[in-house]
C-alpha cells in the first residue's frame, strides 16, 4: 500500500505544479503568443492576396496578355504565398510551445526516405502543374475537359486545379492525374450542323433561305459571330432526305447560343417558304379478316 500512496503523492504534486501560478503565466504567455501568430498569418493572407490582385492588374505587361492567362499566375503566386505563410507561421508557433523544430527536422529526415514514397504523388502533382502553368494548357476562365470532366476552369494550383461544370459541381483535380487536355478556348469556335429537306425541295431555293435567315440572326446578333454564317453545300444524301450543311464562327463560349438561335431562325424561314423538313411517317395497314373470308 505504501508504494502507491507514494505514486499518488507525487501525482499530486505534479499537478500542483502545474497549477502554480509561475507555470500558468507561462502557458498564458505561450497561448497569447500563439493567437498572435494566428492572427498575424490571417493579416498576411489578405495582404498577400490583395498586394498580387495590384500587381497583376498593374502590371502592363500581364495587362496586355489575355486575361485568364494573368488570372492563373495570380492564382498560382497566392497559393506559393498561402503555402510559404503557413509553414512559416506553423515553426513560429511550435517554437513558442517549445517544440524543438531543429529535432522535428532531424527526425523529418530520418523518415523522409519512408515517407517519399507516399509523396510521390503530391510531388507529381506539383511537377505537372508548372508544366501546365509554363505550356499555357489552359488558364482561369477556360472551358476545358480534363481528367473526364468538363467545365470553366475557376483555381489552379500548385497541385489541384478547379473546374466547375455547367450544372454547379465543383470538380477538384489532382495536377499529376492530368493527361489529355481539350481546351474549347481558341481565338474562334466552329459552329457546324446540317439542315435536311426533302428530296422534291428545289435545293436553290432551299439554300438561298437558309442563307437569308442566318444572314439576319448574324446582323442582329453581331457579338455573336466572328465571320458570318455560310452554307457549304449539299453535305448528304440520305434515305429520305438531303443533307445541307452550313458553319459558322464565333467567340469562344458562344457557339452554343449561336448554334440554337441560327436552328430556330432555319426552321421558321423553312416553314415560311413551305419547304418540308422530313421526319419519320409510320404507315399502319389494317386487314379486314371478315371481308377476306367472303371472298373466299
Amino acid at each position: 500500500m505504501e508504494p502507491a500512496v507514494t505514486t499518488m503523492a507525487g501525482v499530486g504534486d505534479y499537478i500542483s505544479h502545474l497549477l502554480s501560478p509561475e507555470n500558468l503565466m507561462a502557458f498564458s504567455g505561450r497561448l497569447i503568443s500563439v493567437l498572435v501568430v494566428l492572427i498575424i498569418m490571417r493579416v498576411l493572407l489578405k495582404f498577400s492576396e490583395v498586394a498580387i490582385d495590384r500587381i497583376i492588374t498593374g502590371n502592363e505587361r500581364l495587362a496586355r496578355a489575355a486575361e485568364g492567362r494573368a488570372k492563373t499566375i495570380g492564382t498560382l503566386i497566392k497559393s506559393i504565398a498561402r503555402y510559404i505563410i503557413y509553414f512559416i507561421g506553423g515553426v513560429t508557433i511550435l517554437q513558442q510551445l517549445g517544440i524543438s523544430v531543429t529535432s522535428l527536422l532531424t527526425a523529418a529526415g530520418i523518415g523522409g526516405l519512408a515517407v517519399g514514397f507516399g509523396a510521390q504523388s503530391l510531388v507529381k502533382d506539383i511537377i505537372t502543374g508548372f508544366f501546365i502553368l509554363f505550356e499555357e494548357q489552359y488558364n482561369v476562365g477556360d472551358y476545358v475537359e480534363i481528367a473526364g470532366k468538363s467545365g470553366i476552369v475557376e483555381e489552379m494550383g500548385i497541385r489541384t486545379t478547379k473546374i466547375r461544370d455547367f450544372g454547379g459541381q465543383l470538380h477538384i483535380i489532382p495536377n499529376g492525374s492530368i493527361g489529355q487536355v481539350t481546351n474549347y478556348m481558341g481565338p474562334k469556335m466552329r459552329v457546324q450542323f446540317d439542315v435536311s429537306v426533302s428530296y422534291n425541295t428545289d435545293l436553290d431555293q432551299a439554300i438561298k433561305v437558309i442563307q437569308q435567315a442566318m444572314l439576319e440572326v448574324a446582323n442582329e446578333h453581331k457579338e455573336l459571330f466572328v465571320e458570318k454564317p455560310v452554307v457549304l453545300g449539299i453535305e448528304e444524301l440520305a434515305d429520305s432526305s438531303v443533307n445541307i450543311r452550313v458553319k459558322a464562327q464565333t467567340p469562344p463560349m458562344q457557339q452554343w447560343l449561336a448554334s440554337r438561335m441560327l436552328r430556330k431562325r432555319i426552321k421558321e424561314a423553312l416553314d415560311a417558304a413551305g419547304i418540308e423538313i422530313p421526319f419519320p411517317h409510320c404507315s399502319v395497314i389494317l386487314r379486314n379478316e371478315e371481308s377476306k373470308t367472303e371472298r373466299e
